[in-house]
């Protein structure tokens, strides 16, 4: 060192070097709400503004304060003042990257905030790093609203990484539909025709129900809802609804399930109470040209064919009969294998009198029979 040397060249020398593009740890010595200055252990301090601290045009005095470290990289050593350009923003961008980089190649179930929902998906970021989810990517069934996301805290994998393009895309769908398959996996496993199992309405249509398993949908026919006659699935099912189940039929991947649970048949007390030759009383449930379906119990109907509704003659039903009118009749044929039975009221009804001869007031007299004289 020459002798002469400044104390000023000896102040520089104390200092460390800079260069453009290095990593260096900072300590905030001032804050503004537009810049904040950090002291970098270099001979000026550096600045950071609001722009290179991050993209959401923060307040810097809502997120810094005197005292604070944070790593940030050098973007020039002399802004022509004097100053160190300092960016935050580029160097989290970075670490970012470098971490959605190896979750691409490593294939890594990811977690985060949704933070944008747009109409073409969802934003999340990881690590400052912002990673688009399309919506066809979202869940593994169509869904036409995605606010309910936003604030969600969802898992993901990264599916495309192109940070040149400025393209990182997540996919939401590729677990679910993995995840439901193992589900399906187990499901299948353990259920077998005549299981009793809980489920959850999913889906209610004119036909049926599907029920959510827990790994497979399960399909309740409306002609397996009740022992009864369902007329509107819709009145009776709704979505979410919890459910206990019979399962009746697995064919592949398609379960039939049921709701006609055996020891609530109520055919065997039908059997019971309704032999061939009894008086019954029973509701009209509805009727057709052909005839009228009366309720006995509830899920036993019984056929009054419209030739067994009167002795006198009738065209429809309708005409002498009214829905919920409460009947009387007679069992006239009971099948409990096919659970069928026949009634008549027409054989309650009396038989008409003999017709007798009628003679008018004239001059004629009755005529007389011969009846031999009894020996």
């Amino acid at each position: 060192m020459s002798e002469e040397q400044s104390f000023e060249e000896m102040l520089d020398q104390s200092f460390k070097t800079i260069r453009n593009g290095e990593v260096v740890e900072a300590t905030v010595i001032d804050v503004k709400p537009d810049e904040a200055y950090m002291n970098i252990g270099y001979k000026a301090d550096g600045i950071l503004t609001k722009e290179e601290y991050s993209n959401d045009n923060k307040d810097l005095t809502t997120v810094l304060a005197p005292g604070d470290k944070l790593e940030v990289k050098i973007l020039k050593t002399n802004d022509g003042d004097g100053q160190v350009v300092l960016t935050y923003k580029r160097l989290a961008a970075e670490k970012g990257n470098k971490r959605l980089e190896e979750a691409f190649n490593n294939r890594e179930v990811l977690t985060a905030v949704v933070t944008q929902v747009l109409k073409g998906g969802l934003t999340v970021t990881v690590e400052d790093t912002r990673v688009f989810i399309p919506a066809s990517l979202v869940s593994d069934v169509y869904e036409r609203d995605l606010t309910k996301y936003e604030g969600q805290e969802i898992e993901f994998i990264i599916s495309e990484f192109n940070p040149r393009r400025r393209r990182i895309i997540g996919d939401r769908r590729v677990i679910l539909a993995e995840r439901k398959a193992e589900a399906a996996k187990e499901l299948f496993a353990r259920i077998q025709p005549g299981d009793v199992v809980d489920g959850t309405v999913k889906n209610v249509t004119d036909f049926g129900a599907f029920v959510d398993l827990g790994g497979a949908d399960g399909l309740l026919h409306i002609s397996e809802m009740s022992w009864g006659r369902v007329e509107n699935p819709r009145k009776i099912f709704h979505n979410g609804d919890p459910l206990t189940v019979l399962i009746k039929d697995i064919k592949g991947e398609k379960i039939a399930l049921s709701l006609k649970f055996p020891e609530q048949n109520p055919w065997i007390e039908a059997s019971e109470r309704f032999s061939q030759g009894s008086i019954v009383t029973g509701r009209v449930a509805r009727m057709t040209d052909f005839g009228a379906f009366v309720e006995l119990l509830p899920g036993v109907d019984a056929l009054l064919h419209v030739s067994q509704i009167s002795r006198d003659h009738v065209d429809k039903p309708a005409d002498v009969l009214k829905i919920d009118q409460v009947i009387e009749a007679k069992v006239v044929d009971f099948n409990a294998d096919d659970h069928k039975i026949s009634l008549s009221m027409k054989a309650l009804e009396s038989a008409p009198a003999a017709d007798a001869p009628v003679y008018e007031d004239t001059d004629l007299e009755a005529p007389t029979l011969d009846v031999p004289d009894a020996e």
